[in-house]
C-alpha cells in the first residue's frame, strides 16, 4: 500500500502551504544522511511528499488521484535513485526557503538578496631596522615604501572627475547575480558576486585617465614610524589604512612593520632584561670595593663583596627595557670576570709568593 503523503511529513490534509514547508524542514533535519540521525530512504520519501505536496497543481492531481497518477504515467511524483547512483533526478527543493538548512549541510548557502561588502584593500608587510637603543627606550624612524595609494586626479573614485559612477546593469545596483548550480540533488538557485561590478553595485561610466578607473596609483612615500619602547625583535607595528588601497574608494588595508634590531657592541636583552660583562681585578673580587657598570642609562657605581668569584652576577634593578605593556623597567644583569694578570712585575710575584705561602 502506497504511503500517504500527508502522513509522512506529519500534516494534515487541509494543512496551508507554509505549515507543509515547515512540517518538511523539520524532517528534513531529521532525516537527512549527513546527519546522527540521518535515515536515507526516510529523507527520499519525504522529499518526494514535498515535491509533490509544495506544488499547488500537483497536490490538486494527489488529492484526486492518489500515487496511482504517477503508475498511469501523467506526469510522475517519484523518479529518486538510490543514494549509490550518480545522482538523484526530479528533485526540485527551493534552497531560498531553507538556506539555512541546505547551506549548513552541503555549503550550497541560500538565496539570500543580502549585498556583499566591498573588498577591503590588501594587508602589507614590510621591515624597519631600528638600533638597540630605539628598542629600549622609542623613538621616530623613517621609512619608505612602494605601494597603492587612491588616485590624485579622482580621489579614488575612478571615474573622470565630474562625471561620477553609475549603477551596474547587469545586477541593478544590488551586486549579486543569481546562478543555477547543479548537484546530486537536482539543479539550484544560488547567488554570487556580480562579474561587472565585482558587488560594488556600480560602475564607472567615463574611467579616470591618470588610474584608468581604477582608483590607485603606484607611488613612493616617506612613511613617519613611531617605534615604542621596550619593542623586541620580531614584533610588528601596525599601521592602520597604510596597507595597499582599495580599488575606486574601498578602505586600504594595513601595513604591518616587522621589527628588526641592530645588535649592540656592549649589551645584550634578554625578554626585558639587558645583559652585560666586566672585568675586576683579583685584589677587587678578593677584598671587595666598589667599580663603575655602564648601563643603558650610564654608568652605575658597584659595590662588589668580598671573595667574589668569577662568573657571579648581580642584579641592578631597574636599569633594564621598558615593560612594552605596564609601567616599569627590567633589571640590568651584569657578570663578573676576575682579570688574572698575565705579567707581574719583581714585587708582586714576590706578594703572590707570600700569599700562597699563606695559602691563599
Amino acid at each position: 500500500m502506497a504511503e500517504d503523503y500527508y502522513q509522512l511529513l506529519g500534516v494534515d490534509r487541509q494543512a496551508s502551504a507554509e505549515e507543509i514547508k515547515r512540517a518538511f524542514r523539520a524532517k528534513a533535519h531529521q532525516h537527512h544522511p549527513d546527519k546522527a540521525t540521518g535515515d536515507t530512504e526516510a529523507f527520499k520519501r519525504i522529499n518526494e511528499a514535498y515535491q509533490v505536496l509544495s506544488d499547488p497543481a500537483k497536490r490538486r492531481q494527489y488529492d484526486q488521484f492518489g500515487t496511482t497518477f504517477d503508475q498511469a504515467g501523467r506526469g510522475g511524483f517519484g523518479g529518486f535513485q538510490d543514494f549509490g547512483g550518480s545522482q538523484w533526478s526530479n528533485v526540485n527543493v527551493d534552497f531560498g526557503d531553507f538556506g539555512d538548512l541546505f547551506g549548513d549541510l552541503f555549503g550550497l548557502g541560500g538565496s539570500r538578496r543580502t549585498r556583499p561588502s566591498a573588498a577591503r584593500g590588501q594587508d602589507i608587510e614590510a621591515q624597519v631596522t631600528i638600533s638597540f637603543r630605539q628598542a629600549i627606550f622609542g623613538g621616530q624612524e623613517t621609512i619608505e615604501l612602494k605601494h597603492h595609494r587612491p588616485c590624485a586626479r579622482c580621489g579614488g573614485v575612478g571615474a573622470e572627475p565630474g562625471t561620477g559612477r553609475q549603477t551596474c546593469s547587469t545586477c541593478q545596483g544590488t551586486g549579486q547575480v543569481q546562478q543555477a548550480q547543479r548537484t546530486f540533488l537536482g539543479t539550484f538557485q544560488s547567488v554570487a558576486t556580480c562579474p561587472t561590478c565585482q558587488g560594488e553595485g556600480r560602475v564607472v561610466g567615463t574611467p579616470c585617465r591618470t588610474c584608468r578607473g581604477d582608483g590607485r596609483q603606484l607611488k613612493t612615500e616617506r612613511l613617519n614610524v613611531k617605534i615604542p619602547a621596550g619593542i623586541r625583535r620580531g614584533q610588528r607595528i601596525r599601521l592602520a589604512g597604510q596597507g595597499e588601497a582599495g580599488r575606486r574608494g574601498v578602505t586600504a588595508g594595513d601595513l604591518y612593520l616587522v621589527v628588526e634590531v641592530e645588535p649592540d657592541r656592549e649589551f645584550e636583552r634578554q625578554d626585558d632584561d639587558i645583559l652585560s660583562t666586566i672585568e675586576i681585578p683579583i685584589s677587587t673580587a678578593t677584598l671587595g670595593g666598589a667599580v663603575e657598570v655602564k648601563t643603558i642609562d650610564g654608568p652605575v657605581s658597584w659595590k662588589i663583596p668580598a671573595g667574589t668569584p668569577s662568573g657571579k652576577a648581580f642584579n641592578i634593578r631597574g636599569h633594564g627595557v621598558p615593560h612594552l605593556r605596564g609601567s616599569g623597567r627590567g633589571d640590568h644583569r651584569v657578570t663578573v670576570n676576575v682579570r688574572i694578570p698575565g705579567k707581574l712585575s719583581t714585587r708582586a710575584k714576590k706578594l703572590f709568593r707570600e700569599l700562597a705561602d699563606e695559602g691563599v
